[in-house]
């Protein structure tokens, strides 16, 4: 009996082992970066995440490719000039670091905003980022919040920009997401630190796809709102 229970702990040593060589040879995610510049000069961070290329910043820029300038609504203007502007125009995010916050007549204006190769990306290119960090096939068509920790994995470390809620972002896969804030339609501001939103390219009847994430949460919300809202952008490479 003595003989069978030495035999068993052999055997458990053994595996035990193996198993912590093994979590001891895992190598950590490698991430490429790279660098994008715009027509001023200002260089951005990209990241690489599966197969496609995303800004690693939110876009900066108040004028199109060919030096056009966009319309600049600044922050303490009456919220109207917001609500009943009719041209591409922009606003102040959160903080200078964060970017600006653009009304869909920026996003889809043919003179383009983003940089020469590279794009405001579609509702699928989201839908692919949030398949490859994990969001499952039943969820990421959902509307609302869907997923599970997708939020949290996408965005910046330690709660970098965000408010004091319980979203304390790991940003796994150098996506870098900060909150710049949101204009609504009516062109009311919350500049407070907690909500990212960002436009996608791809309309909805009359309304326009979009992705949100808050700092109270771990998951992505998808869903369409009106034109005339303000949110930031991140640009995905052709």
């Amino acid at each position: 009996m003595m003989r069978n229970l030495s035999y068993i702990v052999v055997l458990f040593s053994i595996s035990a082992l193996l198993f912590a060589c093994s979590k001891d040879e895992e190598e950590p995610r490698v991430i490429e970066r790279s660098t994008v510049t715009d027509i001023h000069g200002k260089v951005y961070k990209t990241v690489k995440i599966g197969d496609q290329w995303w800004m690693a910043e939110n876009l900066q820029t108040r004028t199109f490719r060919n030096g056009d300038p966009l319309n600049l609504i600044l922050g303490d203007a009456p919220n109207e000039l917001w609500a009943t502007e009719d041209t591409s125009a922009c606003t102040y995010a959160l903080d200078s670091t964060k970017g600006f916050l653009y009304n869909y007549d920026a996003v889809m204006d043919p003179r383009g905003i983003a940089p020469e190769g590279w794009r405001i990306p579609t509702d699928e290119d989201w839908k692919k980022l949030e398949a490859y960090i994990g969001m499952s096939e039943s969820e990421v068509s959902k509307t609302a919040w869907r997923g599970t920790t997708e939020g949290e994995l996408l965005a910046s470390k330690n709660s970098l920009g965000w408010g004091q809620g319980s979203l304390f972002g790991k940003d796994e896969y150098g996506f870098n997401g900060q909150p710049g804030g949101v204009r609504i339609h009516d062109g009311r501001s919350n500049l407070t630190g907690e909500v990212a939103l960002w436009w996608t390219s791809t309309p909805k009847d009359s309304l326009v796809w979009y992705r949100y994430m808050d700092s109270n949460e771990t998951r992505v919300f998808r869903h369409y709102t009106y034109p005339t809202y303000g949110m930031s952008i991140r640009c995905i490479k052709e």
